[in-house]
C-alpha cells in the first residue's frame, strides 16, 4: 500500500460526502442529482443562492456546485460567502462559454476548487467531484498530521524539559551520594591509619626508651618515598611497612628485644631474623597490607646480596624495603638497636654513606641525603601549636598527640569533637604537665573570627 493510498479515504468514506447543488433551474438540479445517484452521494439542492446558505447553516457539506447565472445572487457572489464562511467546504463552478469574466471573479473570490463548461460531460463531472473530495480530504489530513506533530513536538519538548530536569535531579542526587561515599571512605581511611598507628604504637610498649621507634621509620621512609618521586599508593605502602616492621617480634622474649643486634649471640641472632617472614605473614591475610607486607619482609635485606631472609640483591629487593631499610637502620643507629653505641644524627648519616653499594641503594641514599628543611613541612606556616583550652571542635590534628612516655594518643589527620577535647583536656590534667597540640592551620584561617578567641600559649 502506498503512502497516498494511507491518506485518502476509503470508497465508502467518498461515497458518505454531501454534496449541495445550487441552480435556479429545476431540470439542471434534476440531472445533477441523477448524475450522482449511482456514487452513493448524499444529494442536497437549493434554487438560489439564500437558499444555498441556509442548508449550509444547518447541514454539514463537502461539496458545493453552484450555477453562475442565478437571479439575486450570482454564483460567484454565492461561492465567495461559501468561502468566506465554510472555507472547507470544496467548489465548483457550473458556467457558460460567455462567462468568462464572471468565472474569473469567482475562482479570485469564491476561491473554487475547478469549473465546469455547460453543457457538460457526465463522466468529466463525476470524475471532478471525486477528484476534489479526495483533495479537500488531503487538506484535512494534511492539518491533522501537522497538528499531530506539532502535538507530537510539544509533548516531545515538554518529556525532554522533563527529562533534563530528572537528568539534573538525579545527577544532584548521585553527586551527593558521591560526596558522601567519598567523605565515608576518606573517613575509612583515616580510621585504618589510626588504627595501624595504635597497633604500632601497641608493638613497642615493651621497648621503654626505644618508644616512637616505627613512626619515626615511618615518616623518613614516607619523605625518602616522596623524594624519589613514588606515586601516592606506593608511597603509602612504605610508610604502613615503617609503622608495621617491626611486628614480627611480638613474643620474642623481652631480654632479646632489649639488646642490640651486636650484642646477641649466634642462637639469639638467628630467631632475631626470623622476625621479617613472621611479619609478614601476620599481614598476609589482609588485602590492603599484602604489599606493604612484602616490604616489611625485604627491609633486612642488604645491596650486596648479604641480607636476610632471603639473600636478595640489587633492584631484586623492592625499591620500598631499600628505602625502609635506610630509615630503619639511621633511627636504630640512634636509639641503640643497632648497636650498643647510640650515634648522633650526623653520626648515623656518615655510617650509611660508608656502606654505600653495600647495604643500602645508592639512590635511596642520595634521596635521603637531599632531603633539607625545605622539603619537611613547614610547621610555623601550615600549622598551629595550641594549649588543650584552645582547642575547638572542627580543628584537625597536624601530627600525632603522643604521651609523654611515647604512647600515640590521637592520629594526625584526626577531625576534633567535643567529646575528644575533653578527653584531651582529662589527660593534661591527669598528667599534670603542660601539652602542645598541634592543628592544620587552615581551619583557623578559614574561621578568622575564632582566631581572637584562640591563646596560644594557655
Amino acid at each position: 500500500m502506498s503512502d497516498t493510498s494511507i491518506l485518502l479515504p476509503p470508497a465508502a468514506s467518498r461515497a458518505s460526502a454531501t454534496l449541495l447543488c445550487v441552480d435556479d433551474e429545476q431540470n439542471i438540479l434534476s440531472a445533477l442529482r441523477r448524475l450522482f445517484r449511482h456514487d452513493g452521494y448524499r444529494v442536497l439542492t437549493a434554487i438560489s443562492g439564500d437558499a444555498g446558505i441556509k442548508l449550509l447553516e444547518s447541514e454539514q457539506v463537502d461539496l458545493v456546485i453552484s450555477d453562475m447565472r442565478m437571479p439575486e445572487m450570482d454564483g460567484a457572489r454565492f461561492l465567495e460567502v461559501v468561502s468566506s464562511r465554510w472555507p472547507d467546504t470544496s467548489r465548483i463552478l457550473l458556467t457558460g462559454h460567455a462567462d468568462i469574466t464572471s468565472t474569473i471573479e469567482a475562482i479570485n473570490q469564491g476561491q473554487i476548487f475547478r469549473y465546469i463548461s455547460k453543457p457538460w460531460d457526465d463522466q468529466d463531472v463525476r470524475l471532478i467531484v471525486r477528484h476534489a473530495l479526495e483533495h479537500k480530504q488531503l487538506e484535512r489530513d494534511k492539518r491533522r498530521l501537522e497538528a499531530l506533530t506539532q502535538r507530537q513536538n510539544e509533548e516531545l519538548r515538554e518529556l525532554n524539559a522533563s527529562l533534563e530536569a530528572r537528568v539534573e535531579e538525579r545527577t544532584a542526587e548521585l553527586r551527593l551520594t558521591h560526596d558522601a561515599l567519598a567523605a565515608a571512605n576518606e573517613k575509612l581511611k583515616t580510621s585504618f591509619l589510626t588504627s595501624i598507628k595504635v597497633f604500632s604504637n601497641l608493638i613497642e610498649v615493651t621497648e621503654g626508651p626505644r618508644s616512637g621507634h616505627s613512626r619515626r621509620v615511618a615518616d623518613l621512609a614516607r619523605r625518602i618515598a616522596v623524594k624519589i618521586g613514588l606515586d601516592r599508593t606506593a608511597t603509602q605502602d612504605v610508610m604502613l611497612a615503617g609503622l608495621l616492621h617491626d611486628i614480627g617480634k611480638i613474643g620474642m622474649p623481652d631480654a632479646l628485644l632489649a639488646k642490640s643486634v651486636s650484642q646477641m649471640n649466634t642462637e639469639e641472632f638467628i630467631l632475631f631474623k626470623k622476625h621479617p617472614i613472621k611479619g609478614e605473614l601476620a599481614l598476609m591475610a589482609l588485602d590492603s597490607l599484602r604489599s606493604a607486607a612484602r616490604l616489611l619482609r625485604s627491609h633486612h635485606e642488604r645491596y650486596d646480596g648479604q641480607g636476610y631472609p632471603d639473600g636478595l640483591s640489587a633492584t631484586d629487593i623492592p625499591l620500598g624495603a631499600r628505602i625502609l631499610a635506610v630509615a630503619n637502620d639511621y633511627d636504630g643507629l640512634q636509639i641503640g638497636s643497632f648497636s650498643a653505641k647510640r650515634l648522633t644524627s650526623v653520626e648515623a648519616l656518615a655510617f650509611l654513606q660508608q656502606s654505600r653499594g653495600k647495604r643500602y641503594d645508592p639512590q635511596v641514599l642520595d634521596a635521603f641525603a637531599s632531603l633539607n628543611d625545605s622539603e619537611i613541612v613547614d610547621k610555623a606556616q601550615k600549622e598551629w601549636a595550641l594549649g588543650p583550652n584552645s582547642l575547638k571542635p572542627g580543628m584537625v590534628l597536624s601530627r600525632d598527640l603522643v604521651s609523654r612516655e611515647g604512647a600515640l594518643l590521637l592520629a594526625a589527620d584526626f577531625l576534633l569533637d567535643d567529646s575528644l577535647i575533653k578527653q584531651i583536656r582529662g589527660y593534661t590534667r591527669y598528667e599534670e604537665q603542660s601539652v602542645v597540640i598541634h592543628v592544620r592551620a587552615d581551619w583557623i584561617e578559614t574561621n578568622t573570627n575564632q582566631k581572637s578567641a584562640i591563646n596560644i600559649d594557655d
